[in-house]
């Protein structure tokens, strides 16, 4: 498999545009300032737009190589809010599935410089931002199938953790090892300075970690990227080292 993502490519591309719509459907009729629950100064509104702007970004991206694009962020003058987030959808799906997964693009993580890594990070922006809508609107929240959102938790930990913070300079004080245990596998979480590192471990391996967050893939998935509260999964071991897991972040993924 290319990149990075622990299921298929093909699969992260359908995941993306059944996110995507059904972001646009859960939007469509309902109250453009609905606060969004984990982010209260953010609207429905500002998640949708926030949403159809980076796939349009994306895709002018992919289209102009390396070159900056414009943040298209706002629908044209009379534009629908909702028109504008399916309209960015099918542009990045269009370009997307015109190239392989392994094929060779730009991107923000020199782990992975293919086509593939957009499919994967563009499928969890989806689920992420359309969990956020279903619970602005105070609708079901749908689950993701459990080996998508073990992507989801793999994503989070060893692209936003360990990379994002470097990008953005974040250090912090506390250092740590934390275990992660969900659908049959586990990773382990260390923070140095300003070394972060997050990787796939065996069960051996965490043998020395100061504390352990289990939890089904679902609950895991949304708790890394702040849906859920810091109590929604399950903690052994020194709380402390997971709450500074925690605070790290809700800066990595704000």
């Amino acid at each position: 498999m290319t990149g990075r993502a622990l299921i298929d490519h093909d699969r992260l591309l359908d995941v993306l545009v059944a996110e995507g719509e059904l972001m646009a459907d859960t939007a469509d009729g309902a109250r453009p300032d609905l606060p969004i629950p984990s982010k209260p100064t953010s609207t429905l509104a500002d998640t949708v737009r926030h949403v159809g702007g980076v796939f349009r970004m994306v895709a002018a991206r992919l289209r102009g190589g390396n070159g900056p694009v414009r943040w298209e962020s706002e629908p044209p003058p009379g534009g629908a809010l909702v028109e504008f987030l399916r309209g960015g959808l099918h542009e990045l799906v269009d370009e997307l599935a015109a190239h392989p997964a392994d094929e060779v693009c730009t991107t923000w993580w020199t782990l992975d410089q293919t086509y593939g890594f957009w499919r994967r990070r563009m499928a969890h922006e989806a689920t992420i931002h359309r969990v956020d809508l279903q619970s602005a609107t105070h609708t079901e929240v749908f689950t993701v199938d459990d080996d998508v959102a073990v992507d989801g938790v793999d994503e989070a930990l060893t692209l936003w953790f360990a990379h994002r913070l470097s990008v953005i300079g974040v250090s912090g004080s506390s250092e740590f090892k934390v275990a992660v245990r969900s659908g049959g596998r586990v990773w382990l979480v260390t923070s140095h300075g300003d070394n972060k590192a997050a990787w796939r471990a065996s069960p051996a391996d965490t043998k020395s970690a100061q504390a352990t967050v289990t939890g089904e893939p679902m609950t895991v998935y949304l708790w890394l990227w702040g849906r859920l509260p810091f109590t929604a999964v399950r903690i052994t071991g020194d709380m402390d080292a997971v709450a500074a897991l925690w605070a790290l972040l809700r800066l990595a993924t704000h």
